[in-house]
């Protein structure tokens, strides 16, 4: 059973006992290394992940961002973020990961740039981005679609891969600066699937460089640690439940020890629950995000729905990492609890908190945790540990 203890902020949680790598790192372009310990470095990486974020979405017919410095994006399922250090906080952006398709012709395409709707031409179809494809699929009562097939890329067909990139664009221009820092968010690879990141990381990687930017990526989890356990020495478990998937890192010191993901998301709980009540995806989604309180009794059979698939979630992910961590031999040598790191739109619910604590108690982890803790901005924290991440690789 795990125990919640008390940790000792601001010190070394433990020793970190793999001989290959005793302390955090990170590789300059020339392919030297310096510590995280290097002061200039910690210094600013503490400094940026405690700064506030001031967000806001992206506005249909708004110009894309260009940026003059470090840049973090998150790349989600269900939204795409990018985040920018202004002055006393971190600015993020906003954007919808969805299209939606409508037949080609000359009178609506006038129409739509007189509406500044965000599109772009392919087989004699309009496909329109962001914000602006749930507009329409609002007024067509239906659903938009999705760049991404639960967190990933695939190479089955160029569609998803042509919007995404599509979308991007919206959001940031070519830099100021050559080859200026782009930190992105890259998913672990699947514990309960046998995909790899390989291709999507690549992918993005060949897109982001043709703009202009030296891209690195980092892993979501860790983005958790890097935007919210500053004081702690950026070591512990930072988990981002997403829409598509979860991703969990075990940090020591930045080092990102253990990295691994499950394919079960917000979207598995909205889907499983439309298959049980018979009710659609999208309604359930609705309730979900503006009213479900997971700390009281349901109140009819959706929310009862809701409440089942959320332990169910929560209790999958888990029991993996209790799995993964008893079977990894890249375990460090932990000598004080370490804090849990919770970030994503999936733990927006009221109770969320309380309901993982509980399933907490149902696992045996070989590390004692501190204590378990909401981002205050959950949907932008990966982009805000991707900032962090750019400014000190700027170093």
């Amino acid at each position: 059973m795990a125990k919640l203890k008390k940790s000792h902020k601001g010190r070394p949680q433990g020793s970190y006992s793999n001989p290959n790598q005793t302390k955090a790192t990170s590789h300059t372009e020339e392919g030297g290394e310096e510590t995280l310990e290097d002061l200039e470095t910690i210094e600013t990486a503490m400094e940026a992940s405690q700064k506030t974020i001031v967000s806001r979405d992206k506005e249909i017919g708004e110009g894309a961002e260009r940026p003059n410095g470090p840049v973090g994006l998150d790349i989600g399922t269900s939204h795409i973020v990018i985040a920018q250090n202004v002055g006393r906080h971190i600015s993020t952006v906003n954007q919808l990961n969805a299209f939606f398709t409508i037949p080609y012709s000359k009178f609506t395409k006038k129409i739509l740039i007189e509406n500044e709707i965000t599109f772009f031409e392919k087989n004699d179809l309009f496909y329109i981005l962001g914000y602006s494809a749930e507009n329409f699929a609002n007024m067509f009562n239906t659903n938009t679609r999705r760049t991404m097939e639960r967190g990933l890329l695939t190479n089955k067909e160029d569609e998803g891969i042509n919007v995404l990139q599509s979308i991007i664009k919206t959001l940031i221009a070519k830099p100021d600066k050559p080859n200026e820092i782009i930190c992105f968010s890259l998913p672990g690879n699947p514990a309960d699937n046998s995909s790899s990141v390989v291709y999507h990381e690549s992918i993005l990687k060949m897109f982001l460089a043709s703009l202009g930017y030296r891209p690195i990526s980092i892993n979501e989890g860790l983005a958790t640690v890097m935007a919210e356990l500053a004081n702690d020495n950026f070591t512990g478990l930072g988990i981002s439940m997403g829409g598509g998937m979860c991703n969990i890192c075990l940090s020591y010191l930045s080092v990102p020890v253990l990295t691994f993901s499950i394919q079960r998301g917000g979207d598995y709980v909205d889907n499983m629950v439309s298959a049980s009540v018979g009710e659609p995806a999208t309604r359930i989604k609705l309730i979900k995000e503006n009213s479900l309180d997971l700390s009281r009794a349901p109140q009819d059979r959706i929310e009862t729905a809701l409440a089942i698939y959320y332990v169910d979630l929560i209790s999958h992910l888990l029991e993996t990492l209790e799995h993964e961590l008893k079977s990894s031999d890249k375990m460090p040598n932990i000598n004080n609890p370490i804090p849990i790191a919770l970030s994503g739109g999936t733990v927006l619910p009221a109770g969320f908190k309380e309901l993982f604590e509980k399933s907490l108690k149902k696992v045996n982890l070989p590390v004692e945790i501190s204590d378990i803790r909401i981002s205050d901005d959950p949907l932008n924290t990966t982009a805000k540990g991707a900032m962090v991440m750019a400014l000190s690789e700027e170093i």
